[in-house]
């Protein structure tokens, strides 16, 4: 796997980027996390301080995550023993890896998450890549690109990874296409982090499937929707006794107290979270489209039509040098997309921003390329 000239295969890493820029981190923009960018909720900050106030830092934390997994089973219509939630989706993501490993050679749509690949080589798994076409129609949902059929290492896979919306793709995969999936490989992981940000989006989840289909695992997190990265809040929704096998598997107390507390005293009113839910749809479907526009005022990249809060641009030729003065004058961070399998350095990817935060970014992209409109 390639990294990035700054040694970095995530974006999000502020401590680091401030620390190389000489500024203060909150002088940075940071456009290389896809991350909501207003909040944590308000619910979620009253109880993350009251939480600190109270036992939840004194006492180990419920090792069986008995509420927190019946909030999140009643949340999407399961049984608390299909959920179990982990230190970020990254931590479950080494459970699957491990699952994945034993059962064969996994199939990797590339250019993709590089924790995928990070949690196979945790086991010595095996895999191989999955080219995905480098463009792709305006309209979601889309259909999940067609498998190989002849005899080949891809056709014969055991283990398929799928992330829905695709990572850093921005694709919507539709469940239709997916669907047939489930009957090709013994092992379905598909991640569906950024999927509750997406309006309409929850229409091609997987999660309807999962009671039919015990070699389905779907992995979520909190830490998109709530803005909320610091906590380290996913979850994974899968067969009872493969769960119970990664609870087996893994440290006694893997998601904190002041985490636990706080998530279960926000979830613990629906409605709120349904709330903020809309909120963070609704300045999706404001932004990026806006935003998108705005961008096609440039002529030297483009922005790819995307379903998520993120925008994967592509340059007419190497765009590391606008990343790097984006950064140094402007202080505002881009993500180097070469350590995405596939891509290379005409790619950047950008993480939306409030209004604020895009006209900041136009400003300083007018001063480092002028527009060719």
């Amino acid at each position: 796997m390639r990294v990035s000239d700054t040694g970095e295969r995530h974006g999000g890493n502020l401590t680091a980027a401030a620390a190389r820029l000489g500024q203060p981190p909150g002088r940075l923009l940071d456009a290389s996390a896809s991350l909501v960018p207003f909040g944590p909720p308000w619910a979620l900050r009253r109880a993350l301080l009251g939480a600190s106030l109270g036992s939840a830092v004194r006492v180990y934390p419920d090792r069986g995550w008995q509420r927190l997994r019946g909030q999140l089973a009643a949340l999407h219509g399961l049984e608390p023993a299909d959920v179990l939630p982990g230190n970020g989706a990254a931590e479950l993501f080494t459970w699957a890896g491990r699952d994945a490993a034993a059962a064969g050679l996994s199939l990797v749509p590339q250019p993709g998450f590089a924790d995928y690949s990070r949690a196979l080589a945790c086991w010595g798994g095996r895999w191989q890549g999955l080219p995905l076409p480098l463009t792709w129609p305006e309209a979601f949902p889309q259909p999940f690109p067609a498998l190989p059929d002849s005899p080949s290492p891809a056709s014969e896979a055991q283990v398929l990874w799928i992330c829905n919306p695709h990572n850093p793709t921005g694709q919507l995969w539709s469940r239709h296409s997916l669907e047939p999936l489930l009957e090709r490989h013994r092992l379905v992981v598909c991640d569906e982090a950024f999927l509750p940000l997406v309006p309409g989006g929850e229409a091609q989840s997987l999660l309807p499937l999962l009671q039919r289909h015990p070699n389905l695992v779907v992995v979520r997190s909190l830490t998109k929707l709530l803005a909320c990265a610091g906590l380290r809040i996913g979850y994974a929704l899968g067969s009872p006794e493969r769960l119970r096998r990664w609870a087996a598997w893994r440290d006694p107390w893997p998601v904190n107290g002041l985490a636990l507390a706080a998530v279960e005293q926000l979830l613990a009113d629906p409605s709120a979270l349904a709330g903020w839910t809309l909120r963070v749809q609704g300045w999706l479907a404001r932004e990026q489209p806006w935003l998108r526009r705005q961008l096609g005022r440039w002529g030297q990249f483009t922005a790819m039509p995307s379903a998520a809060n993120f925008l994967l641009l592509r340059g007419s030729g190497p765009l590391v040098e606008l990343r790097q003065a984006m950064e140094r004058r402007h202080g505002i961070l881009l993500r180097d997309c070469r350590s995405f399998e596939g891509l290379g350095a005409s790619w950047l990817r950008l993480g939306l921003q409030d209004r604020r935060g895009h006209r900041r970014l136009l400003a300083a992209l007018a001063q480092e390329l002028p527009p060719t409109d």
